[in-house]
């Protein structure tokens, strides 16, 4: 694995000045020894996935909603789709509900909140300007006994840092919750101080420009309001969340970094989650005074063309490890873990990778003398800088 903390622009720049002024190449994934991601938040990645619900008509229908509480929480997939394995291989979808919540004085939630797998559906798209056939939704509504809601979590649980991104959008009424976040399972452990998680929320009773950052908990056992944990920001650019836009979240050692559209919208490196994690979205309410309550009859989504990520793993190395392995390759020329460098943030089309550089003798051979040396001035300030 590669979990390197890059030092700033001058390391970004100067280790990709030979390539700086050439077109970066398309290339199959299956040539990619790492991605390089770009941004504050710049890291390095080892393996790139992709999903896209842009044409998938074949699967495409809006299931009705299920008025009872136990038949929705029985319910099965909306297709065929969330049954083969493009899906179940990454994702599982859930159906646990908050019945012990609503007995708990720890929560003030007051409905009866079901995950059902009746609310995660592939829709067609029908805006007059669709930029694409179908998506995915993941819906919420307030029925007259419960409140219907969805989530689904990544099959990988040991996500070790990582760069997601989806294109997505939320429309609906006001009281319900749609989010994207990292969350590490405390199992066993009720403390507060289990808790590991990373989230983008959108709060629909919150103004259409407005979105919730936060590193978990943002609270204390007493309930007071942990600011440092927390960062209600307003989109930039007089954009809101019922538009589509690329919201982009990066987990690294350091921080949490939020991005839409490629601008920086929020930061935070207190109590950053530092142990392996998975990967939720979800679509919810249960009344509560974080979410409000939602109007019978009224409903929420959560609506996704593709969700793209870059992610690193846990697999026994440690971090000071990683970084002597990726420099150590360059000086060594015996271990091939970094030799080429791909991008998913300099492609023209989405969901493809392009070639940053493939190694330095690559680089040697296209930035010549200069080229070289900042290359390994980059690769000794990394090293400097990391002991």
């Amino acid at each position: 694995m590669v979990h390197l903390r890059l030092l700033g622009p001058l390391v970004v720049v100067s280790s990709l000045v030979p390539l700086a002024l050439a077109d970066y190449p398309e290339v199959n994934g299956d040539q990619c020894n790492c991605y390089l991601t770009n941004g504050s938040s710049g890291h390095y990645f080892t393996t790139h996935k992709f999903f896209d619900f842009r044409d998938m008509s074949d699967v495409a229908g809006v299931p009705a909603l299920i008025t009872d509480p136990d038949e929705s929480a029985q319910a099965g997939v909306t297709s065929e789709y969330f049954s083969s394995s493009d899906w179940s291989d990454y994702w599982t979808l859930q159906s646990w509900n908050n019945s012990a919540s609503l007995k708990s004085d720890d929560s003030d939630a007051s409905v009866l909140m079901i995950h059902s797998l009746n609310n995660v559906y592939i829709e067609e798209n029908g805006d007059d300007d669709a930029n694409s056939k179908t998506f995915l939704t993941l819906r919420t509504a307030r029925l007259k006994d419960y409140q219907s809601s969805c989530e689904f979590e990544s099959t990988i649980r040991d996500y070790h840092f990582l760069s997601v991104r989806m294109y997505a959008r939320t429309l609906g009424a006001p009281g319900a919750v749609t989010a994207m976040f990292t969350y590490k399972d405390p199992g066993d452990d009720t403390k507060l101080s289990a808790v590991q998680e990373s989230d983008l929320e959108i709060r629909t009773i919150d103004p259409p420009d407005h979105i919730q950052y936060t590193n978990q908990p943002s609270y204390t056992s007493k309930g007071l309001e942990v600011q440092e944990a927390t960062r209600n920001v307003t989109i930039p650019n007089k954009r809101d969340w019922t538009n589509w836009a690329v919201y982009r979240m990066d987990w690294s050692p350091d921080n949490t970094t939020w991005y839409i559209d490629g601008d920086q919208v929020a930061s935070i490196s207190f109590q950053t989650p530092h142990d392996p994690s998975m990967v939720l979205f979800n679509a919810w309410s249960d009344g509560g005074s974080w979410t409000g309550n939602m109007s019978v009859a009224t409903e929420a989504r959560l609506q996704v063309q593709w969700i793209e990520l870059v992610y690193n793993t846990t697999g026994g190395s440690s971090q000071k490890r990683d970084l002597i392995d990726l420099a150590g390759y360059f000086e060594k020329r015996g271990d091939d873990s970094c030799a080429n460098i791909c991008s998913i943030d300099k492609t023209t089309k989405t969901g493809t990778v392009v070639l940053l550089q493939g190694g330095a003798s690559r680089m040697l051979d296209q930035g010549g003398v200069f080229g070289g040396i900042c290359f390994w001035v980059s690769i000794l300030a990394m090293a400097l800088a990391f002991w």
